[in-house]
């Protein structure tokens, strides 16, 4: 049995690359794409997964799709078309842009979604809800000439932003919109007309260890496909608690297939530097007792941070070969020959 989209690209997950490069191929799988609409796109929380799935165009897919009867649609959408270059107003990227259709109102929708590590300001240098603004402007302005012509501008198209955050706090899980509202402020004139043509969404989930299940269900099963579990459980609760088809007869292979693991790698080496300069700072305390404060916590922390970072190198290593990873691949990721085989020693003895 080959696996689908979303198989291999689960099993992919702990196998390090470039986040912000592959992070786009799992999103990008319908099944994921059909419950963020449902779940974080008021339009379509009446719809089933499946007529959702249905919905997301043809025109937009990449790739071999399953050629299983029924199976069809549970490919990637496109992310070849995902620059938007308008004479004037400079070049952009998008994640991941696709177009949606809602059967009943016969509406076409143009989606947006975004991956971020962060939404603190802080971190970014600005404040995400600007750039969302600028997003939603630009995927209006682009209609023109493609969506509607001349002065037809009753026939844009609605769009929808839609940006997933990781929040390193306990109860950071949370889902907001942005949008225009319109408000009269003198006079009692009445103005039925729809203006939801524009609206931004954050998800934000947790990325922290030991978290409580969220009560929202979309940010439950991406807290999960998040998680640090083995790839086989990630697979059994997407298949179980959230009815994912994760295997058929036949599908494309597709070369490329995103992780999440360099958010966990790098959040392993965070815990490894603070680890180690706890070690060093109660090494240092000891040796400074008997040789002097200063160099006995400086020389400290330096052992206890080299071992901290030894020690999540070599976990790192690990995964990437329980993955299935080629000796090749992870020295192409920095690692050396000698931590490799000193990883598969170690395996070797536990079996």
């Amino acid at each position: 049995m080959a696996d689908t989209n979303l198989a291999q690209a689960v099993e992919a997950a702990n196998v390090s690359s470039a986040y912000d490069t592959n992070i786009k191929f799992l999103l990008a799988d319908k099944q994921i794409l059909a419950r963020i609409l449902k779940y974080a796109v008021l339009e379509f929380k009446d719809m089933a997964i499946e007529d959702i799935i249905d919905s997301i165009g043809e025109d937009i897919e990449i790739g071999t799709r399953p050629l299983d009867a029924g199976l069809s649609n549970l490919g990637r959408v496109n992310a070849a078309s995902t620059e938007d270059n308008i004479p004037g107003e400079g070049k952009i990227f998008f994640d991941i842009r696709f177009a949606a259709y809602h059967k009943e109102t016969e509406m076409k929708f143009l989606i947006n979604l975004e991956a971020q590590r962060s939404s603190d300001p802080a971190k970014l240098g600005y404040h995400l809800e600007n750039r969302i603004i600028f997003y939603l402007a630009r995927m209006i302005s682009a209609q023109k000439q493609t969506e509607f012509y001349h002065s037809d501008y009753d026939n844009l198209k609605k769009v929808r932003s839609i940006w997933l955050c990781l929040c390193n706090s306990e109860d950071g899980d949370s889902i907001e919109e942005i949008g225009f509202g319109r408000n009269t402020v003198f006079g009692n004139k009445v103005n039925p007309y729809d203006m939801d043509l524009m609206r931004g969404i954050i998800i934000s989930v947790r990325s922290g260890e030991n978290i409580k299940d969220s009560q929202d269900i979309l940010i439950s099963m991406l807290e999960k496909l998040l998680s640090e579990v083995s790839v086989e459980e990630k697979k059994r609760i997407l298949t179980e608690e959230f009815g994912m088809i994760m295997t058929t007869e036949l599908e494309g292979r597709m070369q490329t297939m995103c992780n999440w693991s360099e958010a966990i790698l790098e959040k392993g080496m965070e815990k490894g530097m603070e680890k180690g300069m706890e070690k060093g700072m109660e090494k240092g305390m000891e040796k400074g007792m008997e040789k002097g404060m200063e160099k006995g916590m400086e020389k400290g922390m330096e052992k206890g941070m080299e071992k901290g970072i030894e020690k999540e190198r070599l976990n790192a290593i690990e995964r990437m070969i329980q993955a299935g990873a080629a000796k090749e691949q992870i020295i192409s990721f920095g690692y050396t020959e000698k931590e490799i085989v000193q990883v598969e020693s170690a395996l070797c003895k536990k079996a």
